[in-house]
């Protein structure tokens, strides 16, 4: 039986959210009907994924006692506890048995990114690390100044009124092979940053798989408006199961 794991990071302790997560995990702040976190295990156990370990921290025993063992879902699900916080990778090295290829999330997105199919052409790629991308359009709010150095002040060189800009942004979704442990220190906090610092410094080739779908990182307190305010709309795509 081919059994598809997820490592989903939950350990955060949703300070971008404050003053919403003072009593509650992020990963259990409300969207529609399900914590945000319930919406993700049932996306995985729709695309087929049948192990998921949530990586915790921060009021680790509410989400336990929410997520149990996993039954309710048709899953397996079990718990890692770090004793300090590790950042986005540094938790992988506390997980055992991991297999050749898994999952690895943030538990504050919400998207209708094709998990299965995610992992099946990072798989097929045959590489280390593989990166969902979404083209992020930013609005500044001001109008622009562009100057330049004269003597000991500065003139103005062009001006934009209120400018749009785009970013391809890390969606927090990564496909992984377990070789990519070995560049993870033990028991010392690393982050994605890190990881990716160390692989451009080495020459490793990382994917990058550009997403045109739906994505919002409810971490951030605009996006978690937002996607309250959309769920009944969008929940038809996010394939999360009967409703």
């Amino acid at each position: 039986m081919n059994i598809k794991h997820a490592v989903v990071l939950a350990g955060g302790r949703g300070v971008r959210l404050r003053p919403y997560t003072v009593a509650l995990p992020k990963p259990l702040m409300p969207i529609g009907e399900y914590p945000i976190l319930e919406v993700i295990i049932r996306q995985l156990a729709y695309f087929g994924f049948t192990h998921i370990t949530l990586a915790v921290n921060h009021q680790a025993d509410i989400i336990r006692a929410f997520f149990q063992d996993g039954s309710k879902w048709g899953v397996k699900i079990d718990y890692s506890l770090e004793s300090k916080a590790l950042s986005t990778m540094g938790p992988l090295k506390l997980i055992e048995n991991l297999p050749e290829n898994f999952l690895v999330m943030n538990g504050d997105v919400i998207s209708d990114v094709n998990y299965a199919k995610f992992m099946e052409q990072h798989i097929k790629s045959d590489k280390l690390f593989t990166i969902s991308a979404y083209k992020r359009e930013e609005k500044v709010d001001y109008g622009v100044l562009h100057v330049k150095s004269i003597s000991n002040d500065y003139a103005l060189s062009g001006f934009e009124e209120k400018p749009i800009n785009n970013y391809l942004v890390s969606m927090g979704i990564y496909a992984v092979s377990k070789k990519v442990l070995n560049y993870i220190p033990d028991d010392t906090p690393f982050g994605f940053d890190n990881l990716m610092a160390l692989f451009l410094s080495e020459g490793i080739h990382v994917n990058v798989n550009s997403h045109n779908g739906y994505w919002l990182d409810i971490g951030r307190p605009d996006d978690y408006i937002k996607a309250t305010e959309e769920f009944d709309t969008i929940k038809n795509i996010l394939n999360i199961g009967d409703i």
